[in-house]
């Protein structure tokens, strides 16, 4: 090798190194030469359609994307002692998207470059016509269909014929390889660079926070994809760390007024930690389950497990602790029982219900039964009654309504007086004790509330 080829060899490898990023350019350490990622910029709006001419891939015969970004053209090269006097440099130029038709065709087109720049390096000009004439020079444009032979890589390089027809081998490069064994490869390989790229893009760009108002990098910016609006991570950060702390894991969304993007459980992570995000976690998972009309949690306070119910019964058995219990009353399973509900419980069914609208009723009618909630309304409605129009029995607690007669109350139940306005046992021997007693507060109220022309003495009643 000549003083001057190596020189200029040097030179190029220094100038690229100089003008692509370490993720563009890779100089081989053993031997003059490298690897070059050429990424092409495509128009807005870029479709691309994924084909298979196989069975085994059928899941992407119909894959069709949007993408701003397509995997990059590979050249790989060696610097011959030559080179750039007399020899063109010794490459290989690979793509995932570009069958080996189009790739044999821009070989050719390097090479008629060399010829063109003959003693002058041209690493450059190659790397300058695949990054900005590609498409153009392959007549490539949107909608772009890639079709994908069956087997890959593999059904071209060892079948040619049948994958291309006779007569067409000859005219392939072996230095044009596409590089994909099958179309679903292909079709992750574009998701994952595309988004890849697009992140890399957007990290490197200036956006203006709506909270903050100030500048920041993307790379300290979370990206809402399907409104496109963009915060800081520190001020949407403390926003969803209060959020989430009061127990509003459903209001994760875009700041922005009126916008109802979420955020993805991974972009939350990122934003407020491992501690949080767990609370999180479990908040959103419980909501969820809350809206399960199947669902049920155990009633012991030391398991609180999420139970499916049995269907079309008021049972469910725990699967961590084993306790079979009534989805009604939260007790024991009793069978054919009926429920220990206490009137609290009815109380807050019963309002639960009546204050729902429709898709409410129809998720409580679901998770107890129609049968139930209609029990629950009818009880209330009874208790209520009971409520306004008669009085327990001090001694047994039976339910007495006052019909007529005076104020001295005979329990049909057990058969105890008691005073119909303040519910105080009477004397057995002298009931009417009470209401002669001047230090009674029923004093000469025995007769109270009768018309003037009753003379009752004892209060007829009626056990309910």
């Amino acid at each position: 090798m000549s003083t001057e080829d190596q020189e200029a060899q040097e030179d190029e490898l220094l100038a690229l190194a100089s003008i692509y990023s370490e993720d563009e350019f890779n100089r081989a350490d053993s031997a003059p030469g490298g690897e070059i990622l050429v990424c092409l910029d495509l128009p807005s709006h870029f479709k691309v359609l994924v084909k298979s001419n196989g069975a085994a891939d059928s899941i992407t015969d119909n894959f069709e994307n949007t993408v701003s970004f397509l995997p990059p053209i590979v050249l790989n090269f060696e610097l011959p002692p030559g080179y750039p006097s007399t020899t063109p440099p010794n490459f290989t130029l690979s793509c995932k998207w570009l069958s080996p038709k189009q790739l044999t065709r821009l070989c050719q087109h390097l090479d008629d470059l060399w010829e063109e720049n003959r003693g002058s390096v041209v690493l450059f000009p190659w790397i300058q016509f695949l990054k900005e004439e590609t498409l153009d020079y392959l007549n490539i444009t949107s909608p772009y269909e890639i079709e994908v032979p069956s087997n890959g890589l593999q059904s071209w390089t060892q079948s040619p014929e049948k994958t291309f027809g006779a007569g067409e081998w000859p005219s392939l490069d072996k230095r044009a390889i596409q590089d994909v064994q099958s179309a679903s490869a292909l079709v992750r390989c574009i998701l994952d660079f595309n988004e890849a790229q697009q992140k890399k893009t957007f990290d490197s760009k200036p956006f203006l926070c709506n909270i903050c108002f100030m500048e920041k990098l993307g790379s300290d910016c979370t990206h809402f994809k399907d409104c496109e609006h963009v915060y800081c991570n520190i001020c949407l950060k403390g926003y969803f760390e209060i959020q989430i702390k009061d127990g509003q894991v459903h209001a994760l969304n875009c700041p922005e007024p009126k916008c109802t993007s979420i955020a993805t459980p991974a972009q939350v992570k990122d934003l407020v930690g491992e501690q949080l995000f767990s609370r999180y976690d479990r908040l959103l998972l419980q909501s969820s389950l809350d809206l399960m009309a199947d669902v049920v949690y155990c009633p012991r306070p030391s398991c609180q497990t999420p139970v499916m119910q049995e269907p079309g019964g008021t049972m469910a058995i725990c699967s961590v602790c084993q306790y079979a219990f009534c989805i009604i009353c939260k007790m024991t399973f009793h069978g054919l029982s009926p429920c220990k509900v206490t009137a609290e419980k009815l109380v807050a069914l019963r309002e639960e219900y009546l204050a729902a609208d429709d898709e409410g009723k129809k998720f409580l009618e679901k998770r107890y039964g129609k049968r139930v909630i209609q029990k629950a309304v009818e009880e209330m409605e009874s208790m209520e009654w009971l409520e306004q129009n008669s009085k327990c029995c001090p001694r047994c607690g039976t339910h007495i309504q006052k019909i007529d007669g005076c104020n001295k109350m005979t329990c049909t139940g057990c058969h105890q007086y008691f005073c119909w306005l303040c519910s105080s046992t009477l004397n057995r021997g002298n009931p009417y004790l009470h209401f002669n007693d001047p230090s009674s507060a029923c004093f000469n109220q025995l007769f109270l509330g009768i018309d003037a022309d009753h003379d009752f003495f004892e209060g007829d009643v009626e056990d309910l």
